[in-house]
């Protein structure tokens, strides 16, 4: 199945670009941004799912305590540069440095016109792979960058201004396989249910900072990055060596958790150099409102040719145990010696984490 993509010199295999490699059900190709200020955070996903034949997007906000989504799903065109879907338009202005997010959906109460422009270069975060025996179940790659946000949102009737000298952001593109869509049927897995996941794009005026575990429940590391990713100079490279950022050796994380729940209170990172990031929670978004672990609006599932949904709910609402809210992602003030910047730490704690005091698959912390 041949399409525009396939003038291009980028074919990984003998087959048309369209036409993954490997055939895996999970394959997918994801668009991901979020924006925040101290009291805004608004995130965009879309993905192409190829082996299955569907587009996905969602675009959702949080402020003054509601959180409010718009979903839409549908059947993947044919041309892969094709990223639009319902209301929801991603485009690539500048590919790595500028992208604009459209979204017209007055009947769920959300519009919005935003840039989004590149602080850093390109990040390449470590191949993520997991295995439940010999079955595969993840294999992605994540290409990050940290940047800002210009623009307007409209929610519930409210009006926002977005500028670059408030709103930050980061870009994340993922591909490869994912648990997606309706599991193919199967032996029980092998595998008992955990993930415990960190990950904390954070962001100074005169540098970034990234931060990455995935830990076993027992707190062995599968994988990480911990890297200071320099703030771009006019005519700076965005991609090609040197330029994902220089180590900062092995970090170690201490999270606060609130009692009774699966989300920090704060939380401190180590560095090898003697100092420590300081992180402390300004807002908490579910990722929930843009199709993780939603249980009706989960990531490639089909809805028919095209649906599009709606969801407002009280954030306070969402302060449970759970299943599609223990995913979550925290606005943090991040202080690094005399250095104060704001960025976020996604948290997913699913099943047990030891060295966390998490022993069951959502018990909240018992302190």
């Amino acid at each position: 199945m041949l399409t525009p993509f396939d003038e291009y010199p980028i074919h990984q295999t003998a087959v048309p670009v369209a036409q993954v490699g490997d055939g895996h059900p999970d394959a997918y190709d994801r668009f991901w941004f979020n924006g925040y200020r101290d009291d805004l955070y608004f995130g965009i996903a879309m993905a192409r799912y190829p082996n299955r034949g569907i587009l996905d997007a969602a675009f959702s906000v949080l402020h003054d305590g509601v959180q409010r989504s718009v979903f839409a799903s549908g059947r993947a065109p044919l041309d892969p540069t094709v990223t639009t879907i319902g209301p929801i338009s991603i485009n690539i202005t500048d590919p790595l440095r500028v992208n604009t997010v459209i979204v017209d959906a007055p009947e769920q109460d959300l519009t919005a016109e935003l840039t989004y422009t590149t602080r850093t270069a390109v990040v390449e975060e470590p191949r993520q792979t997991m295995y439940d025996g010999p079955r595969l179940v993840m294999d992605a790659t994540r290409l990050t960058q940290m940047g800002t946000w210009t623009g307007t949102i409209t929610t519930g009737g409210t009006t926002i201004d977005v500028g670059a000298a408030t709103t930050r952001g980061t870009k994340d593109r993922s591909w490869g396989i994912r648990p997606v869509g309706q599991p193919a049927p199967a032996a029980p897995a092998q595998r008992a249910p955990q993930i415990f996941f960190l990950w904390a794009p954070l962001q100074f005026d005169d540098e970034c900072v990234h931060l990455l575990v995935f830990e076993e429940p027992d707190g062995t590391r599968w994988a990480e990055s911990a890297l200071r990713v320099p703030v771009l100079a006019p005519g700076d490279p965005l991609f090609g060596p040197g330029t994902g950022g220089s180590p900062l050796g092995r970090v170690e994380h201490a999270v606060r958790w609130e009692p009774g729940l699966r989300r920090s209170r704060g939380a401190t990172w180590s560095l090898p150099d003697g100092s420590t990031i300081e992180l402390e929670p300004l807002l908490t978004f579910r990722m929930r409102g843009i199709g993780y672990l939603h249980p009706e609006w989960g990531h490639g599932l089909w809805q028919g040719e095209l649906a599009v949904h709606g969801e407002a709910p009280l954030a306070a609402d969402l302060d449970t145990l759970d299943p599609s809210c223990v995913h979550v992602q925290q606005v943090m003030r991040a202080t690094w010696g005399d250095k104060v910047g704001l960025g976020v730490m996604e948290q997913l704690a699913f099943g047990p984490h030891h060295p966390s005091g998490l022993d069951g698959l959502l018990d909240g912390y018992a302190g």
